[in-house]
């Protein structure tokens, strides 16, 4: 049990050290530890966690490593999970605070940053092309399309049609 809290803490600190540039950026990561290092998920499971964080509010990254770790290990799971991704951030950010703001100007960190952006969209790119051929089947397609008709024709509540597709998906796609 000691050593599954440990490997989960581990892969979401390697995310968290590794992600840059938001929670969307983070979830190829995210997939790579639990998918492909540990086996924790097939990527159909991923599908199904990366959909049950999208429909939480708050932080995808930090919805993703405190579901995977329950997963794999309960409640102390998800704590590993979410110290796990949130530490490396949260220290890094308190270390390198003034750092920043003695270097800000610099046009080396300008292009340090400017640097990072494509690889971000590769690795984006990369997990489009991995996922849309699981979510491709006729329901998924019809209740995204009928959810979109109902917020932007029928001018029903977003909130509304959420939890109107979370029951349907519920019963439906079980």
């Amino acid at each position: 049990m000691l050593s599954e809290l440990w490997n989960v803490f581990l892969a979401m600190a390697r995310v968290g050290i590794l992600g840059f540039g938001g929670g969307p950026s983070f979830i190829p990561l995210v997939r790579i530890e639990a998918v492909e290092n540990f086996g924790w998920l097939t990527g159909d499971d991923f599908v199904q966690v990366l959909a049950m964080g999208n429909t939480l509010p708050g932080p995808i990254a930090t919805k993703m490593a405190a579901l995977i770790g329950y997963r794999v290990a309960g409640v102390l799971g998800a704590v590993a999970g979410l110290l796990g991704m949130v530490m490396p951030s949260a220290i890094a950010m308190i270390a390198l605070y003034r750092l920043y703001l003695a270097f800000q100007g610099h046009p080396a960190v300008g292009g340090m940053l400017r640097a990072v952006r494509p690889v971000i969209i590769v690795l984006l790119t990369m997990m489009v092309f991995d996922l849309v051929p699981r979510a491709l089947d006729v329901p998924v397609i019809l209740i995204g399309v009928s959810s979109f008709l109902l917020i932007h024709t029928a001018g029903i509540h977003p909130a509304v049609v959420v939890v109107g597709a979370l029951l349907l998906g519920a019963l439906a796609l079980r």
